[in-house]
C-alpha cells in the first residue's frame, strides 16, 4: 500500500484487492474513497510503492457479548450451564470501558462491525443509559455496532425447576444465588418498550438496535411470540442463541414435542431479520427450516470448544442453503478476539475430507462477510466494489508470504496462516480505525489496565459466589445429569 494510503487523501494503492468470488484478487489497484464509500477501483500499471498489501472486505464479529473472557474469573473447562453462573464475576464494573475494550480488540483483529448481545448489564445505571455508554464506546472507536439487549423470563438457574438446587444449598449459598440470578420476570410488553427506548437513544447509521431473546430455554412462549410479532410490525432484527449445548437439545425435545424450530417458524419468528447463534445441535430438518425462512446462523467455533458444546453442522447447513456468519463470542481460541483466526478455523473444520470441498476460500469469505453484515445490519454485502461502503482491511503480504519462493495464491496463504498480526489497517466508512496494531479511537492498553484495576476491586462484592462455588457447582451439575439425560 502506498505511504499515503488510508490517510487524509482517501486514495488507497495496494498490491492486491479481493473483489469477491467472481472477480477474485485484482493486482495492483488504486481505490478512491469518498464520503464513506468506494468511489472508484482501477488497476494501475506499476506496483504500489512501499510494503505489499492485500485489501479485503472488513471482517464482522457477528456474535459477541462485549464482556471479558471467563478464564480470568476461573470459568475454566466447564460447559455453558455452569460457565454462565461463574462468569457473573465478570459483571462490567464500567460499561463504557468494558465495551471499549471488547470493541477495540475486534477492530484490532480486522472487524468493522460487531454484534453485542448484551447479557449481563452492570446494574450501575439504567439500561438505556448503559446502552448509550456502549454506543459511545463504539462511536469513539468508529466500529459499526449492532446492539441487542438480552431478555430472559424463565429458567434463571437451570432449564427447569431450580428448587432442588436451592434446597440442597446452605442458607448463605442459597441467598447468594438468589441475589445474583433470581429476578422478577419481565413482561413482554415492558421488554419491547425498553428496546424501543434504547433505539430512540442510540439507533442511527452506525448503530442497529435489535431484539435479543437470550435463548428459547430462557424465554417463555409468550415472550417469543411477542418478539416475533414486534419484529414483523417494526422490521427490527432478532438475535438469539439456539441449540448451543446438548442440554438445550434435550430440554427442547421435551418442551417442544412438535419441534422447536418448527414452532419458531409457525409463530413467524424465523425470517431474513433473524440471526441464530451457534445451532450446534440443530438437526437436518431444522437447518432446512432455517434456510427456507431466510434466517442466518452465526457459528462460534472456538467458543464451542472452550465450553464443550460440540461441533456445529456447518457444512450441512451450507449445503442446505443456510447463510453462515462467524462470531468470536468472547472466547476465541487463544482468548484474544482474533476474528481472522476464527474465520480460518471455521473454514478448515468444515471444508470436507479428501478431495471433497464445502466451499472455496473466496466463496467462504464472501458468504461469511455477507451473512455477518446481514446479522449486524451493516449496509451492503461486504464486497469491495464501486459504490460499496468503504469497510476494508489491509493485510501485510510481505509478512504473510514470508518466504516469497514462488507466487502463491494470497487467499490460500491467508487461510493457511493468517491471524490478526497480519492486519495492518482497518477502515470503516472511510475512517481509519486501526493502523499497525494501534486502535485510534481509544488507548486500548490503558483501558484494559483500568478494567483490571476495577475488576480486582469488585471481587469482594462477589465473595459469596467465590467462597461457595465448590458447593454450588456440583449441585447445578447434578441437576443437569438428573434432568437433561446427558452427563
Amino acid at each position: 500500500m502506498a505511504p499515503s494510503a488510508l490517510s487524509g487523501d482517501r486514495v488507497v494503492e495496494a498490491a492486491g484487492c479481493f473483489a469477491g468470488e467472481r472477480a477474485g484478487v485484482l493486482l495492483n489497484v488504486r481505490l478512491t474513497l469518498k464520503d464513506g464509500l468506494i468511489e472508484r477501483i482501477e488497476q494501475i500499471s506499476e506496483p504500489a510503492a512501499g510494503p505489499r498489501r492485500l485489501l479485503l472486505p472488513a471482517l464482522v464479529n457477528a456474535h459477541d457479548h462485549a464482556r471479558p473472557t471467563g478464564s480470568s474469573f476461573g470459568a475454566l473447562n466447564m460447559p455453558l450451564e455452569t460457565w454462565i453462573l461463574r462468569s457473573a464475576l465478570g459483571t462490567p464494573p464500567d460499561p463504557y470501558l468494558q465495551a471499549a475494550a471488547s470493541l477495540a480488540r475486534s477492530v484490532r483483529a480486522g472487524c468493522a462491525a460487531m454484534m453485542v448481545h448484551y447479557t449481563r448489564p452492570s446494574g450501575l445505571m439504567s439500561i438505556p443509559d448503559e446502552a448509550a455508554e456502549i454506543a459511545r464506546a463504539a462511536g469513539d472507536i468508529g466500529i459499526r455496532l449492532a446492539f441487542a439487549l438480552a431478555v430472559r423470563d424463565q429458567n434463571p438457574l437451570v432449564y427447569g425447576n431450580a428448587d432442588p438446587v436451592l434446597a440442597a444449598l446452605s442458607e448463605s449459598d442459597r441467598q447468594t444465588m438468589e441475589a445474583l440470578f433470581i429476578r422478577p420476570p419481565p413482561r413482554p410488553q415492558d421488554y419491547l418498550a425498553l428496546v424501543e427506548e434504547i433505539a430512540s437513544r442510540i439507533a442511527g447509521p452506525m448503530v442497529d438496535v435489535q431484539l435479543g431473546p437470550a435463548g428459547v430455554q430462557w424465554c417463555s412462549r409468550a415472550m417469543l411470540e411477542a418478539i416475533a410479532g414486534h419484529s414483523l410490525a417494526t422490521g427490527r432484527r432478532i438475535h438469539m442463541h439456539l441449540l448451543e449445548t446438548p442440554y438445550q437439545r434435550v430440554w427442547a425435545d421435551r418442551v417442544f414435542p412438535e419441534g422447536l424450530v418448527r414452532y419458531l417458524a409457525d409463530i413467524g419468528f424465523l425470517s431474513p431479520r433473524t440471526t441464530l447463534a451457534h445451532c450446534t445441535h440443530a438437526r437436518p430438518e431444522e437447518l432446512d427450516l432455517i434456510a427456507q425462512h431466510g434466517a442466518r446462523i452465526v457459528t462460534n467455533f472456538s467458543s464451542n470448544l472452550h465450553l464443550h458444546s460440540g461441533l456445529a453442522p456447518i457444512a450441512d447447513a451450507r449445503r442446505r442453503g443456510c447463510a453462515v456468519a462467524v462470531g468470536v463470542d468472547g472466547l476465541a481460541l487463544d482468548e484474544d478476539d482474533d476474528a481472522l483466526r476464527e474465520m480460518r478455523l471455521v473454514q478448515m473444520a468444515h471444508d470436507g475430507c479428501g478431495f471433497d470441498r464445502t466451499w472455496s476460500h473466496a466463496a467462504f469469505l464472501d458468504q461469511a462477510i455477507a451473512a455477518g453484515r446481514g446479522a449486524t445490519g451493516a449496509p451492503g454485502p461486504g464486497v469491495l466494489t464501486e459504490g460499496a461502503p468503504a469497510d476494508l482491511i489491509a493485510i501485510d503480504l510481505d509478512l504473510l508470504d514470508r518466504d516469497s519462493i514462488l507466487p502463491v495464491d494470497p487467499l490460500g496463504l491467508l487461510f493457511a496462516r493468517g491471524n490478526m498480526s497480519h492486519v495492518r489497517e482497518v477502515v470503516c466508512a472511510g475512517r481509519v480505525l486501526m493502523r499497525d496494531g494501534v486502535v485510534s479511537g481509544v488507548d486500548l492498553p490503558a483501558v484494559e489496565a483500568e478494567l483490571r484495576r476495577l475488576y480486582r476491586g469488585a471481587m469482594p462484592g462477589f465473595a459469596g459466589l467465590i467462597a461457595g462455588w465448590s458447593r454450588i457447582e456440583p449441585e447445578v451439575q447434578g441437576w443437569y445429569r438428573a434432568h437433561c439425560g446427558c452427563g
